[in-house]
């Protein structure tokens, strides 16, 4: 059977509830509290037989070399000879948290940077962790743990996870710390994380009812300034991130037609339209059959071709006029209703758009 299925241009609306409120410590930062990334070359030892082939990756060579020889092994005269599969070179990162102090204890992540296989049970040996100012803020090492398993046959091999990467927890050590006094500013700024006026406006105004002074005021769409002077600033900031405040959001409805994904903000509206929704399908069926000559004949069997053609236009079908200001909450009941899946829904909310009838941003990714 063969069918050849035309999807008919559609139309869709939108709208939305309000906003619960939240916290101020849930949807802004403190300017300056913040973490740093970490990144490193090592090598990693102690694999069974996974490691990087040391003819072709030259580094790792190299720094097998370097590292012996720094231990008090002259491999020179013998680098040819080199031929262990038991070490990787690996990248090294981690994420420096804010005010970390010196000798306390950090996570790290292990990556393959040659051919290696499979990093299970392997040890990352002493790997300086440097920072975007190139100087030297932890010290990595430890037992690596990948989480993944790996079985190989003859014929077929299995494998769960990625083996070529992995973690140490607590594998790192801080050795040097960010130089930032918080308790010493006078004048802080939030930062939004979902930058909106509204929003910022909003935040400065309950900080002040809250403390009972004008030291809030919203700057940008992303910044709240306070200024501190004379106050507490741990005390004054352990206060403010409890407020509650009430984010607003604008109209936006995202797509991603890779995954069928479609989100669709709470303000979203559309004005009045009229909506048309339908498929054309035809199908075309082909049921040979078999004709054979009589008994005692000098006839042939042959094939009888047999077509059968289908077409359904849905006529039955109307078309529909939305009135302006639909909510969310109704456009998806309707959908629901009339069984519109993801795929559809995203050619209705195109053709809205290019109708002028949806009162949002349509983003497609």
């Amino acid at each position: 059977m063969i069918s050849l299925r035309l999807l008919v241009p559609v139309l869709v609306l939108l709208a939305g509830p309000a906003s619960a409120q939240v916290r101020i410590k849930d949807i802004a930062d403190v300017e300056g509290v913040r973490s740093n990334q970490l990144v490193g070359y090592g090598l990693v030892v102690g694999l069974n037989g996974t490691g990087d082939r040391l003819d072709s990756a030259v580094f790792t060579r190299q720094s097998l070399i370097g590292m012996l020889e720094r231990l008090g092994v002259n491999t020179r005269d013998q680098e040819q000879k080199l031929s262990t599969k038991n070490v990787a070179a690996v990248m090294v990162t981690a994420e420096l948290p804010a005010f970390a102090r010196s000798g306390s204890r950090i996570d790290v992540a292990v990556s393959a940077l040659g051919d290696a296989t499979n990093l299970t049970g392997g040890t990352l040996l002493v790997t300086p962790l440097l920072a975007a100012d190139g100087e030297v803020y932890g010290v990595a090492q430890g037992a690596l743990a990948t989480g993944a398993i790996a079985a190989r046959g003859a014929a077929t091999s299995v494998t769960r996870g990625v083996p070529t990467a992995g973690r140490i927890p607590n594998g790192a050590t801080v050795e040097r710390e960010v130089a930032f006094r918080l308790d010493r500013s006078n004048a802080i700024r939030l930062g939004l994380r979902n930058p909106d006026l509204t929003t910022a406006h909003r935040i400065a105004d309950a900080i002040n009812r809250n403390l009972g002074a004008s030291i809030a005021r919203a700057t940008d769409p992303r910044t709240v300034a306070l200024v501190l002077s004379g106050r507490d600033v741990i005390d004054t900031l352990a206060r403010i991130e409890d407020v509650m405040v009430e984010p607003d959001s604008p109209a936006v409805v995202v797509i991603d037609e890779a995954s069928g994904t479609i989100v669709m903000g709470a303000n979203v509206r559309v004005s009045t339209v009229a909506i048309a929704q339908g498929n054309l399908t035809i199908r075309v069926t082909e049921t040979p059959q078999v004709s054979q000559p009589g008994p005692l004949s000098n006839g042939q069997t042959t094939t009888v071709p047999r077509t059968t053609v289908q077409v359904d236009d849905q006529h039955d079908r109307k078309l529909g006029i939305l009135q302006g200001g639909v909510t969310l909450r109704d456009l998806v009941a309707s959908l629901n209703a009339l069984g519109v899946g993801p795929r559809d829904l995203i050619s209705i909310l195109q053709s809205i758009k290019a109708a002028g009838a949806l009162q949002a941003d349509l983003e497609i990714r």
